[in-house]
């Protein structure tokens, strides 16, 4: 089957080239990192711009309340009274401090489960949702396969503290992420520096754990979550947007909490110094390629900065968005343009005559109406 092939160049979104401008082709270097296992995705295109071992089954430490968070805010009323149980209140690591008996919210208790990582308020939402730790667990992950497609996730827990079943990926992190950035109200919690906490025992300013967003800000960090167990090493999930380019960077297993974060802003800057998300619009012409179809919505890709483009258009309409390599960025069947119909001339109707028309001529003298139906049959 022929194909059409047009060259787009991938220095801009309008895809025109600068001949001051020399196309990159080598692919650029990748960073050395001291995480055990990384991934780094752009979330609007699913785009992976980076992995390590990023299939590899591990603990996910704190990193697990991204999910419980998601889960709590699409299946529960916010405005929900909770009421702490034992259970909760008795659940070691860290926390925001609630007693046996204490009364919040569930958007309070997702807040202090995010910001200050309280593994407290993560038995509260289970036990408040599920009933119990135990079926929680068996709901969040039917959940998560369901919604963020993963396949390597099994949760045993809300919060993440040590079970040697409780195992996640790189991978399913980063895509758990992604769809739980989807959501305005976890994106609004996911981003909080700070928070006051109007606790029945005790108030205070909660601040949050990751660096990037406070002591060490970086450019265009969003939101971010911090965890750490003994078996799971230092754990780090980060957020930033930069030019149309929103990247996920989750890192597992540091050795040390600031080599989790050394490894974060090495694949960050790696992701927005070497990529770029293009888009193409419907209305996108492709020189050489006939009109008869067309992009059913707008697209957008991500690819290395400064490499050819290609999109490829075969007789079936299907385009395939390839770089200079021949690795495929994206494929999308375009839509076949339907002909608009042309309108049926309209046909000019000749009235015809009637008696009324010829009244007068029963009053004017006969040489006058003689003339008159004359000119009215043969014309004036």
């Amino acid at each position: 089957m022929k194909k059409l092939i047009v060259i787009i160049a991938a220095l801009y979104t309008t895809f025109s080239i600068n001949p001051n401008i020399t196309m990159a082709e080598s692919k650029p270097d990748r960073p050395s990192i001291n995480s055990e296992a990384a991934m780094v995705l752009e979330a609007n295109t699913g785009k992976v711009l980076y992995e390590k071992n990023a299939e590899a089954s591990m603990y996910p430490a704190s990193l697990t309340k991204i999910a419980t968070a998601i889960y709590a805010i699409e299946n529960g009323d916010l405005n929900d009274t909770v009421t702490v149980s034992e259970k909760a209140y008795e659940t070691g690591g860290s926390s925001v401090f609630l007693e046996e008996g204490d009364q919040a919210t569930l958007k309070e208790l997702i807040q202090g489960l995010l910001l200050n990582s309280g593994n407290d308020a993560g038995v509260a939402i289970a036990e408040h949702l599920s009933g119990s730790v135990e079926q929680f667990s068996i709901d969040l992950n039917a959940y998560l396969e369901e919604k963020a497609g993963v396949e390597q996730t099994d949760f045993k827990n809300p919060h993440g503290l040590f079970n040697a079943e409780h195992r996640t990926t790189a991978e399913d992190l980063a895509e758990i992420t992604k769809y739980a950035q989807k959501n305005e109200t976890f994106n609004e919690i996911y981003g909080l520096e700070t928070l006051d906490w109007d606790g029945e025992k005790w108030d205070a300013t909660l601040y949050t754990h990751h660096r990037l967003m406070r002591e060490d800000p970086y450019e265009g960090v969003t939101g971010g979550k911090t965890g750490y167990v003994p078996q799971s090493g230092f754990t780090l999930a980060t957020s930033a947007s930069r030019d149309h380019m929103d990247l996920i960077v989750i890192t597992m297993k540091s050795r040390t909490k600031d080599l989790s974060y050394e490894d974060t802003k090495k694949l960050l800057d790696y992701g927005f110094e070497h990529y770029q998300t293009s888009t193409l619009k419907p209305e996108e012409k492709f020189p050489g390629v006939k009109e008869d179809y067309q992009l059913p919505e707008e697209i957008s890709y991500t690819h290395q900065k400064g490499k050819t483009v290609q999109a490829e258009i075969d007789e079936s309409g299907m385009l395939s968005v390839t770089d200079s390599d021949g690795d495929e960025i994206y494929s999308s069947q375009m839509e076949k343009v339907k002909e608009k119909p042309t309108p049926p001339a309209e046909k000019q109707e000749l009235e015809t005559p009637g008696w009324q028309d010829y009244w007068t001529l029963f009053i004017f003298p006969r040489h006058f109406w003689v003339t008159e139906i004359y000119e009215e049959l043969h014309g004036s």
